[in-house]
């Protein structure tokens, strides 16, 4: 089980290992685009980079970057991911959502 914590909702919302983070924010009512995202985002496939997340704990509880996270993500801080891409592995997990509008 997983305990992910989406600091600026102010939101913990508990997973199972294994669930997309993506898919687990959106579930949960967590907005992770800025309007430039709502309006192009690739619907989870890695390709427009618009749902990137900061994650300020538990990096060792996810996935490792994929290739399109390297390329998308290559000129920012190690602690940006794509959330489509992220994998859940368990333990807890602090996110900071749109990072790159605050």
């Amino acid at each position: 089980m997983a305990n992910l914590k989406f600091v600026h909702e102010d939101k913990e919302v508990i997973s199972t290992d294994g669930v997309n983070l993506r898919e687990k924010a959106l579930e949960n009512r967590i907005d992770i685009y800025t309007l430039k995202g709502k309006l192009l985002n690739c619907g989870g496939y890695g390709q427009c980079g618009t749902c990137i997340v900061e994650i300020i704990e538990g990096m060792e509880n996810l996935s490792e970057r994929t290739p399109a996270e390297e390329q998308k993500l290559k000129k920012k801080p190690d602690s940006y991911r794509l959330s489509c891409q992220t994998i859940v592995n368990g333990g807890n997990v602090s996110i900071v959502t749109k990072p790159q509008a605050r």
